[in-house]
């Protein structure tokens, strides 16, 4: 039984144009469902339904192992359309079997968390519902226009600590199967179970305001947390012109072509062996300069040349003869043939005068130091300092 996770985004948004890849928290307000998806092992596949060209761009351009992209027609991408009707539009094109698991996702939910879908479907799977909502528990105490309290007695008004509130609908996900969707036109059918959310996950993205408030809790109660855990490094990469060196090209009189390199770099390789870890240097020339610069380092992978698939690809493919995640990957670079690594690996950083994309790109740790300046030193610095080295 296969589990689709789909995520609707509309282009035509009016409060906030183009909300769902406007940057939040530094990355494209989609992206944060989407990264979570990923990484929940219960998620077999990701549908984003789109009708903007601008949103399908940014989605694919992160190459995620399990996102297809659905163009939805414009009459279910209107302002008057539900999001009831582009499910059974895709669901009716795509034929899916009456089993198949559905989980709706709001984009505007992003503190939504991996462990959230995962434990919510394992809850799923038990069979006990048809369907599940997410909510969280809301401690306001609310009234009637008539005048009259609704949810408690004002006369023995409770402590916060002794009143059980009320369960609110927080939008986050949906979870049914394709049979009870189609059976009952709707999101949700027949029993329904709540998944209970963390208090702070109870705000939807809708208006500026929204977007202001979320970012501080994306922060305070996620961000935070990351950056306090300590990621296992077990492989560190190193881009070459303009990271290693200054970028510049230098020719002698005789027409050789010369490289300046920083000591200070060279020893922060020794620390890293001393340490246990192994390295690498990745770059799309071919130079004999370089060739003896790794020698003097000693480093395990030296990649010089175009490869097939780029270096995503050859760093991709070295993960799986060391048996270790990209996730366990530090790399520093700082240009456009080095953005699709840096986006994929556990730790990036650049130098202070990266190329634009590269800068922009979310979590990237932007050194104080330009190219063969030492700053793949200061970077090594930082991993030594901070991150768990195995």
């Amino acid at each position: 039984m296969k589990t689709i996770a789909f995520i609707p985004v509309r282009g035509g948004s009016k409060s906030i144009p183009l909300k769902n890849i406007k940057p939040f928290c530094g990355k494209p307000l989609v992206c944060w469902n989407i990264e979570a998806l990923e990484n929940s092992s219960l998620v077999d596949r990701i549908i984003v339904a789109t009708d903007s060209v601008q949103i399908e761009n940014v989605v694919l351009s992160n190459r995620y192992r399990k996102v297809s992209i659905y163009h939805r027609s414009a009459e279910n991408a209107c302002d008057t359309a539900t999001t009831e009707s582009v499910m059974l539009e895709y669901i009716n094109k795509m034929h899916l079997s009456d089993d198949t698991v559905f989980m709706l996702v709001q984009a505007t939910s992003p503190l939504t968390e991996s462990w959230h879908f995962t434990e919510a479907l394992e809850i799923y799977a038990k069979g006990e519902y048809d369907s599940m909502l997410t909510c969280v528990r809301n401690y306001r105490f609310f009234w009637n226009a008539d005048g009259t309290s609704k949810n408690y007695d004002y006369m023995k008004r409770p402590r916060r600590q002794n009143f059980l509130g009320e369960l609110m609908e927080n939008g986050a996900f949906y979870i049914n199967t394709v049979g009870n969707i189609l059976k009952n036109g709707n999101r949700l059918g027949g029993k329904i179970g709540i998944y209970e959310m963390p208090e702070y996950t109870a705000t939807e993205i809708d208006e500026p305001d929204d977007w202001i408030i979320l970012e501080n809790l994306m922060y305070r109660h996620i961000l935070s947390k990351q950056k306090s855990q300590k990621k296992k490094i077990k492989l560190f990469f190193s881009d070459v012109d303009g990271t290693l060196t200054d970028g510049g090209m230098y020719y002698s009189e005789m027409g050789d072509e010369l490289k300046k390199f920083n000591t200070r770099d060279g020893m922060g390789f020794q620390l890293l062996h001393k340490s246990g870890i192994k390295t690498g240097i990745i770059t799309s020339e071919s130079t004999k300069i370089v060739e003896n610069r790794a020698k003097k380092l000693k480093v395990d992978y030296l990649i010089q040349g175009k490869c097939c698939g780029g270096k995503f690809e050859v760093v991709r493919k070295i993960c799986e003869q060391e048996h270790i995640s990209l996730d366990e990957v530090a790399y520093i670079g700082d240009d456009v043939n080095c953005y699709e690594l840096l986006c994929a690996v556990g730790i990036k950083a650049c130098p202070a005068d990266a190329c634009k994309k590269v800068l922009e790109i979310a979590d990237i740790v932007v050194l104080d130091k330009k190219g063969g300046e030492g700053c793949v030193r200061d970077f090594i610095n930082m991993l030594l300092g901070n991150y768990e080295i195995l």
